[in-house]
């Protein structure tokens, strides 16, 4: 049964035991909405089964894990949840197709007892956690894409063992280390794409690696390899075909040298321990001093925030304390001694390193620890140590956008004027640093996941990671920054920022608020010219793209999503010239409230 492409509307059905001899169902590209049905599972030869591009919602249900699937695709959704790991129960499945849904949670390692999968999608969801090391098993996989995701750690050794694998991309992610070396055995490899990860060290040898684009490695921590975009790496790879008698004669050189080496390492780190002892002997007799060179702090005028507090209210930052990822450092709660809670964000090492300009470094933060918009999430105070540094933050309690438009009990309990209210608080705070601030400060990452929601559902804008105050005579920088669906299109092929990137951005928030997901397709079938601005035309077409989790709005709620969906079409437009400010954005906001 094919009914794909045929603007159905409705819900489901649950009477599905009368299908006994059901082989196909597919209902792709309709606009189906409520949830999937268990009773799926009563169709005992289903062997495809496709509900791709529709606007259900709810969770997978583990029943299906009960059937005889060949094919599973529900792409293109509004599903969330976690993937059951009934899944793994589907031992015939060749194709799983789960990519732009609101999944979390992490993979399950049960994914890699299907052992006959050929493609593979989970990409555009909220996937947390490690890449489990069991989709190593798929040695039949042809395509893997889990980019777009918040997954986090080393990449498996075992994905090295896909020895059929031709397509792979785990960008867009928060992945960590090196390159297992055993991609070098990936030889049916021909796509790949690792950017937008914290990857380091020498890429594989093969042909898929040393050929790619430099879009499918950039934005790593410290890449290196033989590819034209690359640095070469520090100490020359062994050539894997050199012979054993080559082998022995290195052997012979380097024993020796080594031992001599090993010996010398002996006798100056015994200097250097005795060394370090009698300097703490020293810095035990100075402990109410702060030593600049260890530690350089600058805090606000608030007592209980100092360093020895952090570092005991999170246990040395103790994983466990942990409740956020971005791609500029981990996030913890942290309570102080008072009862206080901030949020603490610890960069990654290679922020760390990229604060060369110290005193313009120093000058910007104190210039955002003296912002105060309701709007806007406090900094409280950075401090820099040699094993790390951090920046603390004023704590939110509901965490970020992403997050409550992700959970149906937080996304219906953000209803129409809620949501409205969100997009001015954005809008309002934009238009502060744009307009206020002095200089202008550009954000250069405004997503749903640096909005923060408070108890009341008030926003608040976060993460200054990667803000640069933007002097009146600048307006290029040197390196990109931004999360992958939210930045403007004009940073495909030139740095110069602006305040209208910001605005881009905010459109695209906006939207998503209005739409309770991305709206990345949407987007992209849009004509974005001026006879954009007069969408929508009736409330047929706002039905269209609204939230389906909350009842159709209303008289002046409807009015409001009208006029926000009108805004946000004119922040997108291709021109940048053609979008609005955000101060003309936030008047014609706050008119409406």
């Amino acid at each position: 049964m094919d009914l794909s492409d045929n603007n159905l509307l409705g819900e489901l059905s649950w009477k599905w035991e009368e299908f006994n001899s059901l082989a196909t169902l597919k209902i792709s590209k309709n606009n189906l909405s409520g949830t999937i049905p268990a009773e799926l599972a009563k169709t005992p030869q289903l062997q495809s089964l496709d509900l791709s591009s529709n606007r259900l919602v709810g969770k997978i249900p583990k029943e299906l894990g009960n059937l005889k699937l060949l094919e599973l695709s529900l792409d293109d959704n509004n599903l969330s949840g976690v993937i059951p790991v009934e899944i793994g129960m589907l031992s015939g499945l060749t194709r799983l197709d789960l990519a732009a849904n609101n999944l979390n949670g992490a993979i399950p390692k049960q994914i890699g007892d299907c052992s006959k999968l050929l493609f593979l999608n989970l990409s555009k969801n909220n996937f947390t956690e490690s890449i489990p090391w069991e989709i190593g098993n798929l040695d039949s996989l042809e395509s893997l894409d889990l980019s777009q995701n918040s997954l986090t750690r080393e990449i498996p050794q075992q994905l090295g063992d896909m020895q059929r694998l031709e397509t792979l991309n785990l960008s867009h992610n928060f992945l960590s280390g090196s390159i297992p070396t055993s991609f070098d055995d990936l030889s049916a490899l021909t796509i790949v794409n690792i950017s937008y990860n914290e990857l380091e060290g020498p890429i594989p040898l093969i042909k898929a690696f040393q050929d790619a684009p430099f879009e499918a490695l950039r934005n790593n921590r410290a890449l290196c390899g033989n590819n034209t975009r690359l640095e070469a790496c520090a100490s020359p790879t062994i050539n894997k075909t050199t012979g054993k008698k080559g082998s022995r004669v290195v052997i012979v050189i380097l024993v020796p040298v080594l031992c001599s080496l090993f010996l010398i390492v002996l006798l100056v780190g015994g200097f250097f321990i005795i060394q370090r002892r009698i300097r703490n002997v020293k810095a035990d007799s100075e402990k109410g001093e702060q030593s600049c060179e260890e530690i350089y702090a600058i805090w606000s005028n608030d007592r209980d925030i100092q360093y020895e507090n952090i570092m005991k209210g999170t246990e040395e930052f103790d994983s466990k304390y942990c409740i956020g990822v971005g791609g500029y450092g981990i996030v913890y709660k942290v309570v102080l001694p008072t009862g206080r809670v901030v949020a603490v964000k610890k960069l990654h090492q290679s922020q760390n390193g990229e604060m060369d300009d110290f005193k313009a470094f120093k000058s910007e933060i104190c210039v955002l620890m003296n912002i105060r918009h309701r709007n806007i999430v406090k900094l409280y105070g950075f401090c820099s140590h040699v094993k790390h540094s951090f920046l603390v933050y004023e704590f939110i309690e509901r965490g970020s956008l992403r997050n409550v438009l992700s959970n149906e009990e937080q996304a219906m309990e953000l209803d129409w004027f809620k949501r409205l209210n969100v997009v001015k608080g954005i809008a309002n705070a934009l238009a502060y640093m744009h307009h206020d601030c002095c200089p202008p400060i550009i954000h250069r990452d405004i997503s749903s996941n640096n909005v923060l929601l408070d108890s009341e559902f008030e926003a608040h804008v976060s993460d200054f990671g990667t803000a640069r105050l933007l002097m009146p005579d600048s307006s290029n920088w040197t390196s990109f920054a931004g999360t992958f669906g939210y930045t403007a299109p004009e940073l495909a092929y030139t740095m110069a920022v602006n305040e209208k990137c910001d605005v881009y951005s905010f459109g695209v928030v906006t939207l998503e608020i209005i739409m309770g997901r991305h709206p990345g397709d949407f987007i992209s079938t849009l004509s974005l010219s001026s006879s954009s601005l007069s969408w929508p035309t009736d409330q047929h077409t706002l039905e269209d793209v609204i939230d389906q989790r909350l009842p159709f709005p209303r008289n002046k709620a409807a009015n409001g999503l009208i006029l926000n969906i009108k805004l946000a079409l004119a922040c997108l437009s291709a021109n940048p010239q053609s979008r609005p400010t955000m101060r003309q954005v936030s008047s014609q906001l706050n008119v409406i409230h």
